[in-house]
């Protein structure tokens, strides 16, 4: 018999990651609630990366949730960060889009694994056609797609 513990976090990766349903929970309902969390996700994402929500328009809502379907949340400004990411990386991130990301890019580190740091170096970063610059704690894009 696992214990209760085991069976949360078990119902919490089915809810977030993608994981099985775990048994004795009706899986229609976990369904209903996993996509409501999506839902919840997007929106949090949406306020800390605008300009990316914004150039995606209605396309927003089935990227989103197709890129964050089977990865837990790692906090709105990293999973805004990582789809954004990974979006460049593909060559589908939208101008506007990639303008914000070279903004945080030169204005923070984050590796991807551990929580962003504000940079206290100057820092020049590009992403997507933006090239974006820091220095003395402002950032200026230099230049646009």
């Amino acid at each position: 018999m696992t214990s209760l513990a085991e069976r949360q976090a078990a119902l919490v990766a089915a809810l977030t990651s993608g994981a099985p349903v775990p048994p004795g929970f009706d899986a229609r309902l976990v369904g209903i609630a996993r996509v409501a969390l999506l839902r919840k996700r997007a929106g949090e994402v949406a306020r800390q990366w605008p300009e990316l929500a914004a150039a995606l328009g209605p396309r927003w809502p089935d990227v989103w949730a197709g890129w964050a379907a089977h990865r837990p949340t790692q906090g709105s400004l990293r999973d805004g960060w990582d789809l954004a990411r990974d979006l460049a990386g593909r060559g589908d991130l939208p101008p506007a889009a990639a303008a914000e990301l070279a903004t945080r890019e030169a204005a923070m580190r984050y590796d991807g694994r551990s929580a962003p740091q504000t940079r206290r170096l100057p820092a020049l970063r590009r992403a997507g056609g933006c090239l974006a610059l820091q220095a003395g704690g402002r950032v200026r894009v230099l230049r646009r797609p």
